[in-house]
């Protein structure tokens, strides 16, 4: 072989491994990942949760297929045979949009799924109890929102989901809800299998955008670029409440997402369940 070619081959190579990384960068915004249209996704060993969207208004492709999170009871699509939505929301810490997010759903009778920690439950306990109050889901994101998918210890695992729902068990007087999002979307198929055996049913995503920097916040337009074109029968969608943006379009987001002809589910409908 030639120098040439060798200094060819090397470089082939490079740009390969390349091309193979963008293939596997995992977007925990729901931004568009690089995925072959009709792939079929196997879970990983461990990654971050990510989407591919190939044609607007439909599901997107997951890093796991459907099929095979519900092998372990996980989801990030529901009912796509419906024009159902169902709202999620992610709550690590409470800085002042947890209620008008309530206020809003109360207004258009939609329930949701607050994933909470343990920060929030410690810090504003009467928000937590009126998500209870008012018919909210309130899931398990963990106490600390560690990255659970370097958990491979069956015990440790479950102190973090075990701590929360102790901590809300004493701050509402009722149960926690047996629904469990991965911090940052981090998780592993072991994590996958950890949580079905504490009863657990893993709950990821099928839209989602950058709603979570508090001191970059999008505008509404830009919001609304994400939410409304992407929007999909089935979707599971993840917003933060920590969002001065999302507390700010609620009302409008949901207004418009019904007038497209969506209703609001609860976690509590989705297939198999």
């Amino acid at each position: 072989m030639t120098h040439a070619n060798r200094r060819s081959l090397r470089v082939f190579t490079a740009l390969t491994a390349l091309l193979l990384t963008a293939a596997v960068i995992l977007s925990l915004t729901g931004e568009e990942t690089v995925r072959p249209a009709g792939a079929a996704a196997a879970i990983p060993v461990s990654g971050d949760w990510g989407l591919s969207f190939q044609n607007e208004g439909q599901p997107p492709v997951g890093n796991a297929a459907q099929e095979e999170l519900a092998q372990y009871g996980a989801y990030y699509l529901g009912n796509c045979a419906e024009k159902v939505i169902y709202l999620t929301f992610d709550c690590g810490y409470e800085n002042g949009y947890t209620e008008p997010i309530l206020d809003a759903l109360k207004k258009h009778n939609a329930p949701a799924a607050f994933f909470v920690v343990g920060n929030m439950v410690e810090t504003a306990p009467d928000i937590i109890r009126r998500m209870a109050r008012e018919g909210h889901i309130v899931g398990n994101h963990t106490y600390h929102h560690p990255d659970m998918s370097s958990i491979s210890d069956q015990t440790a695992f479950q102190r973090e989901l075990d701590s929360l729902a102790e901590l809300y068990q004493q701050t509402t007087g009722q149960p926690l809800s047996r629904f469990y999002r991965p911090p940052q979307g981090k998780y592993s198929q072991e994590n996958l299998r950890q949580a079905q055996a504490l009863g657990y049913n893993t709950v990821f995503w099928s839209l989602a955008y950058v709603d979570w920097y508090t001191d970059n916040q999008p505008t509404a337009e830009q919001a609304y670029s994400k939410l409304l074109p992407r929007i999909h029968d089935g979707a599971i969608v993840l917003l933060h409440s920590t969002s001065r943006t999302n507390a700010e379009i609620l009302d409008e987001l949901l207004t418009r997402w019904e007038a497209m002809g969506y209703r609001f589910a609860s976690l509590e409908e989705l297939p198999g369940l």
